[in-house]
């Protein structure tokens, strides 16, 4: 096969056939596809698409392309939540350790920034020391051990997704359905937990603009998922504002933490309870919904949530100190109060255009500036 006959075809509106796609990412992930080559392919994609055979493909190819870990084999349950991402979004930092708690285990892998959304490897990067980037034996090591282990993408599991992950941010091709849809499932696939819970974002501040593109992705992902013998279900929510009252990594990890101890605001508390909850129903760990909700509850009113969350920062080389005192985690050099120039009502806020500001206060300021949003109860 020669990639320039591969590109011209899908330029051209044609399909991949399984091997096609197969060569596509072996030869990628092994360095025998440049990456000026594979940009002109994402572009492609793009602009004509794929459908469900070939983005099955693509995403059972990316999943295959380095180890699997199937932790569902050796832990059951074990259940994955994963957000399509947003402003403000630290939903997955609060969800993992409340439901860890609750005695479900939580295998994640988690990726980095895509556009003006932040990732959850960035704000868990904010606590010094904390190690993302674990083998395989540390990772099911700390899954067996704290019944939680939140990694970020490593060289050995999925690798054709982390080049490709890094690849389209720099392109242009991020908000393309079958590109999101196989880089999440492919993570997903790769580490083999029995449970998926999807949170899909529409609105301003996320990928998918409009309510129905984010059912035509979350559609795709749970077919995916489903067709894979995964247990997978989607919720579809809205980030037409910013998640919460902060933006930015160290500052919403903090918040994360006063979400776990039950002082968070309530728009993000009320979608990390509920979330979390709706994990405890598909694992069979609660029987209906009041149980559910008793099990969160008990966990946030007992410290037990925050204590898990404390537990896997140390086990993964983390200072648990900035957990327990997170007015110890980083902060930026700069801070400046934004007044309004007269009396009124909020009443809306552009999470889109809020989050490409901390992209370009922190671009600015060393990466060290972020947003702090106060809005009236």
């Amino acid at each position: 096969m020669q990639t320039v006959e591969l590109i011209t075809k899908k330029r051209d509106g044609g399909k991949f056939s399984s091997e096609e796609i197969s060569w596509l990412i072996e030869n990628y992930t092994h360095g025998n596809i440049p990456d000026y080559q594979m940009a002109a392919l994402l572009m492609a994609i793009y602009l004509r698409g794929m459908d469900e055979r070939e983005t099955s493909d693509l995403t059972l190819a990316m999943a295959r392309s380095g180890e699997q870990l199937r932790v569902n084999t050796q832990i059951s349950p074990v259940v994955d939540k994963h957000s399509t991402g947003g402003v403000g979004d630290k939903v997955t930092l609060a969800v993992a350790p409340l439901v860890a708690a609750c005695g479900v285990a939580v295998g994640k892998m988690t990726g980095r920034g895509l556009g003006h959304t932040g990732g959850t490897v960035d704000k868990l990067e904010s606590v010094d020391g904390f190690h993302v980037e674990l083998s395989r034996e540390d990772f099911m090591r700390i899954l067996h051990d704290h019944q939680i282990v939140l990694a970020g993408q490593s060289a050995e599991l999925a690798p054709a997704d982390g080049k490709l992950y890094a690849l389209r941010d720099v392109t242009g091709t991020i908000e393309s359905i079958p590109l999101i849809a196989s880089s999440i499932m492919s993570k997903k696939l790769a580490v083999g937990a029995s449970h998926l819970l999807l949170d899909v974002k529409f609105g301003s501040g996320a990928f998918m603009k409009t309510i129905e593109q984010a059912r035509q992705l979350a559609q795709a992902m749970v077919d995916i998922g489903r067709a894979a013998g995964l247990h997978t279900v989607a919720a579809i929510t809205s980030m037409e504002q910013p998640l919460g009252r902060a933006i930015g990594n160290a500052i919403e990890l903090a918040e994360a933490i006063d979400i776990l101890r039950g002082n968070g605001p309530a728009d993000v508390s009320e979608l990390c309870y509920h979330e979390a909850a709706e994990l405890l129903l598909m694992t069979g760990k609660a029987a209906n919904q009041a149980e559910a909700d008793q099990m969160v509850a008990q966990a946030i009113q007992s410290g037990a949530a925050v204590k898990k969350l404390t537990e896997v920062i140390a086990a993964q080389g983390g200072n648990p100190q900035q957990i327990e005192r997170p007015e110890l985690l980083p902060h930026a050099p700069i801070r400046v109060m934004l007044t309004a120039p007269q009396t009124g009502y909020i009443a809306a806020i552009n999470a889109e255009g809020l989050g490409l500001a901390s992209m370009s206060l922190a671009q600015a300021a060393s990466k060290k500036v972020s947003l702090l949003i106060i809005v009236p109860a």
